[in-house]
């Protein structure tokens, strides 16, 4: 098995997010998922922001038809600007400006097909290059002192080659995820010697399932290039990351905050109710009101 050693920073990350979102329908026929809010921000900003903690200098969003809202997001608005700047708002300037990419370093590449996540990977190839990048999975948003990443990053520099974020559910939930083998502790981590996606009830190897963070190596690319299609007839990233197993070493990040499938319908609203309650200027409304709410169930 061939050791990666950890390269410098990890400085481009890629953001698949073609997907069609048909669980939000109608809502996602007019407005991306992506650029759903969590309270006021999009999911997809919440994300961003997750990568920018961790050291990442370069977004690299894998789109899809209908989602060009998503390139003029992370773009200047300038009837927009020019209207706060002659109005005074000056702090809603400012937020603007705190979310707005560097110049060049937003790319934006096209996933032609819904060929699946290994396939939406794969398409981001000629502008990662031949460098370990990070991906994050835009449904999934995360709620630490740290961030996800942020930790994932730190443990690479202990470990290289490749990172997965892991969490602990239930074992009798392990049917439901991706789900790896522990091997010896590393850090904040154990090494991986596993991997299956959806084990049968009763054959899962632990209960730590994969949570939509990576870190890997670029020879992932070579190995999508002529994966087969796998569970359905779509390319898998685990089918991929299953063969790059076999060559190099795979360490688990063991996260303990708080994740929402924000893809999900529960998930979109408890994330809503938990950002809310985090903010000093509207937590306590948001208090009030679900005490009420939950008094009148009752």
């Amino acid at each position: 098995m061939e050791v990666i050693l950890a390269k410098g920073k990890v400085k481009k990350a890629v953001f698949p997010v073609a997907g069609l979102g048909t669980r939000f329908l109608p809502a996602t026929k007019a407005v991306p998922k992506e650029m759903m809010t969590v309270v006021d921000k999009p999911v997809i900003q919440y994300v961003v922001d997750e990568a920018i903690e961790a050291g990442i200098e370069h977004f690299v969003f894998v789109t899809g038809r209908g989602k060009g809202i998503i390139e003029d997001y992370f773009d200047i608005q300038f009837e927009l600007e020019a209207t706060l700047k002659a109005r005074n708002k000056k702090a809603e300037l400012e937020i603007l400006g705190s979310l707005l990419p560097k110049a060049g370093a937003a790319s934006f590449t096209r996933q032609q097909e819904p060929l699946g996540l290994g396939h939406a990977v794969w398409c981001a190839r000629d502008i990662v290059g031949n460098e370990p990048f990070a991906l994050l999975l835009p449904d999934m948003i995360m709620k630490s002192d740290i961030g996800c990443m942020k930790g994932m990053v730190d443990l690479y520099q202990v470990s290289g080659g490749n990172v997965i974020a892991v969490e602990e559910c239930a074992p009798e939930l392990a049917h439901r995820y991706g789900i790896v083998a522990r091997g010896e502790d590393i850090g904040d981590g154990f090494r991986i010697t596993g991997m299956v996606e959806k084990p049968a009830p009763g054959t899962q190897p632990t209960n730590f399932f994969i949570n939509g963070r990576y870190i890997l190596q670029p020879e992932i690319f070579s190995i999508l290039a002529t994966q087969e299609r796998g569970a359905g007839n779509e390319i898998q990233l685990t089918d991929g990351m299953l063969k790059l197993l076999a060559q190099q070493d795979f360490t688990a990040y063991h996260y303990k905050g708080q994740t929402f499938d924000t893809g999900a319908k529960d998930g979109f609203i408890m994330a809503n109710v938990a950002f809310a309650l985090d903010r000093p200027d509207i937590k306590h409304l948001v208090e009030h009101d679900l005490k009420a709410l939950v008094a009148a169930l009752k």
